[in-house]
């Protein structure tokens, strides 16, 4: 089955959060390539237990504010390890001083033992899949201009707390989930999905959209208003070799799968884990990559 949602597409980095000197130095060379290549979005990793890791938080505040028009979000936010109120504060604290450049992606957690090695809290899936669906709503109240808010959950409770500051613009809640009770629940309630091209490949897409679009039905809302963000890894090569991966090989691979994933498989948002963090790849990406893939999906949909 083949499926676009007309959707205007987007690409963006997904740079390294690791700490060490050079890998910093790379970061920044990356986010800088971004900058200048026009691309939207940085996605910023969220792996408190990571010893080797920034804060993701602290790194994308300095990235907004090493930057003018690149928006930023977590990809995706450590629910387990945040509490959603006070992540609301920090959202929109960063959607404020960027001017409007923050959105806000999402998870119900993973790699159950570091979280608990931190501090956390353990959870099956399904409590984990609750504890989500409870954060969003916490969230939202948190960024709503009611004078104070309540909220009474399993996992989240909010008791006459005042919300504020409001966010700039309308922030967008992604999600990062796969599960089909989850997929339904992106349709009902979220603004995006975000999914790694790693663990779900182009062949897996087509079945999850269906369950987005079912849950978008039981709400009344158009499919298409929900962004579909992929996050890739792999290496643009010259014009001669390629590599073993799906995504390792010449610019022309490059335009060609992306192209397909928007006008067959539904995606509209392409986050781009550049090969060794090289911010040459970056470039080539926003030079060749990123206009030939925009021309290919005008050509296609007329």
């Amino acid at each position: 089955m083949s499926v676009d949602y007309g959707r205007e597409i987007a690409f963006g980095v997904f740079p390294s959060p690791d700490a060490g000197r050079e890998a910093l130095r790379r970061t920044w060379a990356v986010v800088e390539a971004a900058e200048r290549g026009g691309l939207d979005f940085v996605g910023i990793q969220d792996h408190p237990y990571q010893r080797r890791h920034l804060d993701a938080w602290s790194l994308m505040a300095t990235v907004l504010a090493r930057t003018e028009r690149l928006r930023v979000f977590p990809d995706v936010a450590n629910l387990p390890l945040r509490q959603p109120a006070v992540m609301a504060k920090n959202a929109a604290s960063l959607d404020v001083l960027s001017g409007g450049r923050f959105e806000l992606g999402l998870g119900a957690g993973a790699f159950w033992e570091a979280i608990e090695a931190m501090g956390g809290q353990r959870r099956t899936p399904r409590e984990a899949a609750d504890s989500l669906l409870e954060a969003m709503q916490v969230i939202r109240l948190m960024w709503s201009d009611r004078r104070s808010v309540r909220f009474e959950g399993e996992h989240y409770r909010l008791a006459g707390v005042k919300p504020g500051p409001a966010p700039a613009h309308d922030i967008g809640i992604w999600l990062g989930v796969g599960g089909p009770r989850m997929l339904r629940a992106v349709g009902r309630g979220a603004d995006g999905w975000v999914v790694s091209h790693a663990y779900v490949g182009p062949e897996k897409l087509p079945a999850m959209h269906e369950r987005i679009d079912a849950g978008a039905a039981e709400s009344g809302r158009d499919p298409a208003a929900i962004r579909r963000v992929y996050n890739l890894w792999g290496t643009i090569t010259d014009s001669t070799s390629a590599g073993q991966g799906p995504l390792e090989g010449p610019v022309e691979l490059w335009v060609q799968t992306l192209a397909e994933l928007v006008l067959e498989r539904g995606m509209d948002t392409f986050v781009l884990g550049p090969a060794g963090e090289s911010a040459a790849q970056v470039e080539l990406f926003a030079r060749e990559v990123v206009p030939a893939v925009r021309e290919a999906v005008r050509a296609g949909r007329a």
